[in-house]
């Protein structure tokens, strides 16, 4: 059986205030036509569909276009909720839908009521998992504690138990959203750690055939079981040596991994991150591959150049941010405040504040859980506020 894995369209999102609506619905089109020149038995969407909770109405009228071409196909599909979803909207009408072949997985007491499709070799069963909020469905699964790995856990739990009732050699694909263990993420990506710990073993899907992962938006490997399809489109310019792409999996006979390649996603602008000083930028002909680019600059003249960003463009009009590092200026530790916050944690940014107001001395262990406890209320509170808007 053959299998369209992707994940994290991000429907409505802009890039650096550039709309991308024209670009995702290239990307539907693309997506319907190789579900049909590859002769697809199944279109995975593993969570993230649109950016945000409410999403502008052009993003909801492009994924009712996207909704209506695949079921014309009569390819089944089956799509789960992120956590930038609203699980509650994009659940809407799921049981009409479903007779269309278009198949939702929104509500997390539902995880082990499988889509079954079936080909010559048997049945397969596909488990939609949503995100799973730690803790908005701590109660649902009874788990131990709130954490990620703990209900990712219990939820798994349940769809074992259910796949053990299915007839011998029931084939099994999970669909999850989740950060798990050896992933690389980019900037683009919303934070969801929960007491500090945002990652789960790969261990968690054991018993399954194929886990179609989403969330991180670059394209990876797990393990031969378990993959990233990545988002279709770059998000941010950490994302400027991703390939972007979406999974083509064949299972076999025996649930082995028969087959697993890559199918390219268009590419609207190619992305630069160009560093050094103004005139170098201007002047050197081996920046000429990036004028049609989308351009992050960094400047490093020792002096604020006068009009830097007319004067790139005249070269680069796409450039969408320019930042100043100049040469020769070091904070602590030797690197820029904006150098200093790429890549860390709210967590781990709130305890250098703390650090810094007192004049030195990291928070202990007592007030460091009071930090990541009162970000994990916030976060939490956010979901419920989501769910009930």
């Amino acid at each position: 059986m053959k299998f369209l894995h992707t994940s994290d369209w991000h429907l409505g999102r802009a890039f650096h205030r550039v709309n991308l609506l024209g670009a995702q619905a290239a990307f539907v089109d693309h997506l319907v036509e190789t579900v049909r020149t590859h002769e697809v038995d199944a279109v995975l969407v593993a969570g993230d569909v649109y950016d945000r909770a409410v999403p502008p109405l052009p993003a909801v009228e492009l994924y009712d276009r996207a909704l209506h071409r695949l079921a014309e196909l009569g390819v089944p599909t089956v799509m789960i909720s992120g956590n930038h979803d609203s699980a509650r909207r994009l659940g809407v009408g799921a049981g009409l839908i479903g007779r269309a072949g278009i198949h939702l997985r929104t509500d997390p007491a539902g995880c082990a009521d499988p889509v079954v499709l079936a080909d010559v070799h048997g049945d397969v069963a596909l488990y939609g998992l949503p995100y799973l909020e730690p803790a908005l469905v701590k109660d649902e699964f009874a788990a131990r504690k709130v954490s990620h790995e703990a209900v990712l856990g219990a939820a798994m739990d349940r769809i074992r138990a259910d796949l053990a009732t299915r007839p011998a050699g029931t084939r099994s694909v999970v669909l999850a959203h989740a950060f798990v263990t050896g992933g690389q993420a980019s900037d683009s990506e919303r934070d969801i750690s929960v007491g500090g710990v945002e990652a789960v073993p790969a261990s968690v899907f054991d018993g399954v055939d194929y886990t179609a992962l989403g969330h991180l938006h670059g394209c990876q490997t797990i393990n031969e079981r378990v993959r990233y399809s990545g988002s279709p489109l770059a998000y941010s310019f950490s994302e400027a040596d991703h390939r972007k792409t979406m999974w083509l999996v064949e299972l076999g006979a025996q649930g082995e991994i028969a087959a697993a390649e890559r199918i390219d996603t268009p590419v609207p602008r190619a992305l630069a991150r160009l560093r050094g000083r103004i005139d170098d930028l201007l002047d050197d002909p081996a920046h000429a591959v990036h004028e049609d680019a989308w351009v992050e600059a960094t400047l490093t003249d020792p002096v604020r150049p006068e009009d830097p960003m007319a004067r790139l463009a005249a070269r680069f009009p796409h450039t969408l941010t320019l930042a100043f590092d100049p040469e020769g200026r070091q904070e602590e530790n030797g690197a820029s405040y904006a150098q200093r916050l790429r890549g860390r944690t709210d967590q781990q940014i709130a305890e250098d504040f703390v650090a810094h107001v007192r004049g030195g001395g990291h928070p202990d262990e007592a007030e460091r859980a009071v930090l990541q406890g009162a970000f994990d209320d916030v976060r939490a509170d956010d979901s419920r506020r989501e769910t009930h808007r």
